[in-house]
């Protein structure tokens, strides 16, 4: 009997989108896909919008192929994101750019010296 077996849920790390599905890396031997009619009930237009590539996930295995190694996966109707953070909304401080404008100089010199000592020159 597989350890993936039809119906269960399982984990997994995105490794590839396409414009037709989501690749994920379960195991060593083991990957699936999740074909775009598995992400959602509702019209997908963007499938990053789903998922990141390097972002861990629950699926539902639709079927497998042992002897290829392959799942077919789902996530319809699951909760399929582990920590439920979906992407943020970026939040400017109020610093703004300053800190870099504020020592850019300096880190460049202090770059440029250390790069002389490993070369064996002297500023």
């Amino acid at each position: 009997m597989s350890k993936y077996e039809k119906g269960r849920i399982i984990t997994g790390c995105v490794s590839g989108i396409e414009n037709y599905g989501i690749f994920v890396t379960l195991d060593e031997y083991y990957s699936g896909l999740i074909h775009i009619s598995e992400i959602s009930n509702n019209y997908v237009r963007n499938i990053s919008d789903y998922v990141n590539i390097g972002e861990t996930i629950k699926a539902k295995v639709v079927d497998t192929d042992e002897d290829n190694y392959h799942v077919k996966l789902s996530i319809k109707d699951i909760d399929y994101r582990i920590n439920n953070r979906r992407k943020g909304k970026i939040v400017e401080i109020s610093a703004g750019f300053n800190p870099l404008k504020n020592n850019l100089d300096k880190w460049i010199n202090d770059k440029l010296k250390e790069v002389n000592r490993e070369n064996g020159k002297q500023n």
